[in-house]
């Protein structure tokens, strides 16, 4: 048994299929099958169901799994440490964020990042909080950018800046007129993200409500949201980082009386041995928005 065979067994449970498993792992089909035959005889035990091009994941691999993902885990754990011993900002970063922050972040700081960090790749991938931090539990993830604290101390956290929220109207609604907003005026009406997302809880806490107006809308985007009211729909608390969007969909922007926020936060495993990319990443990021949230309250 090697770490390569653990690898292909996992690929297939992942994709569920022979040949988009090869292809993940960059080799042939065949060769694939063979290896994992090979693992099956070596442990005594049927691993998949093979029933044409269908493959099912026997009792015993499902015995099997939690072993197999520690141990490719803790694998891949001291070829991270073994990098970072040779160069802490070199490397792959699989970062996750939040999908009300990923697609106005991410176009800010990627140049900035790629500039200050060249030999550090950053893959990113877009999940609500509870996912982001389940693949953080199970070594998928590397860090992660979430705008909630972690509980837990197996988690470490860095507030990387504050991101104030915005009263987005229709323009013919009676508020569109303010200088300001108050964040219990926009309760009676306020449209909110589906349940999941922490931006949800944020909006109905700001406004100090506890369930919202929306009837059956169930928006699972920010971009979708934002699209309802500027038809009328009823109103929202969009972040800062979203103001351009908003603004392009044709709502009006007002600062809140009471200045809601929330703090974006870079998140990673305490005892991740890649802390000092992620530091440096959390440096990058921190000062391509630093002062940004004195000017998105002003919008």
């Amino acid at each position: 048994m090697n770490l390569r065979d653990l690898r292909y067994l996992l690929a297939v449970v992942d994709h569920g299929h022979f040949r988009r498993a090869a292809e993940a792992c960059g080799v042939s089909q065949p060769t694939l099958s063979i290896q994992l035959r090979k693992l099956e005889e070596e442990l005594g035990v049927t691993l998949f169901e093979r029933a044409g091009k269908s493959v099912t994941p026997t009792a015993a691999c499902a015995r099997l799994l939690p072993h197999v993902r520690a141990a490719v885990a803790e694998a891949d754990a001291i070829i991270a440490a073994a990098r970072g011993l040779r160069d802490p900002l070199a490397g792959v970063l699989r970062l996750g964020i939040i999908p009300t922050l990923a697609p106005y972040l991410l176009p800010l700081v990627f140049a900035p990042l790629r500039a200050a960090l060249p030999a550090l790749e950053i893959e990113p991938w877009e999940d609500q909080t509870a996912a982001l931090l389940e693949r953080l539990r199970a070594h998928e993830l590397d860090a992660a950018l979430l705008a909630t604290a972690p509980d837990g101390p197996e988690f470490a956290s860095r507030a990387l800046f504050d991101e104030p929220f915005l009263a987005a109207l229709p323009p013919e609604h009676p508020l569109a007129g303010r200088a300001t907003v108050a964040e219990a005026e926009l309760a009676p009406d306020i449209l909110v993200l589906a349940d999941g997302h922490c931006l949800r809880e944020q909006a109905l806490d700001a406004c100090g409500q506890e369930g919202a107006l929306g009837g059956p809308l169930r928006a699972a985007s920010l971009s979708t949201l934002m699209n309802m009211v500027a038809a009328g729909y009823g109103t929202t608390l969009i972040p800062g980082l979203a103001a351009g969007a908003a603004q392009d969909a044709g709502l009006v922007l007002r600062p809140l009386a009471a200045r809601s926020a929330r703090t974006v936060r870079l998140v990673w495993r305490a005892r991740f041995p890649g802390r000092a990319a992620v530091e440096a990443v959390g440096d990058v990021i921190a000062a391509r928005l630093r002062g940004f949230a004195a000017a998105a309250a002003a919008v």
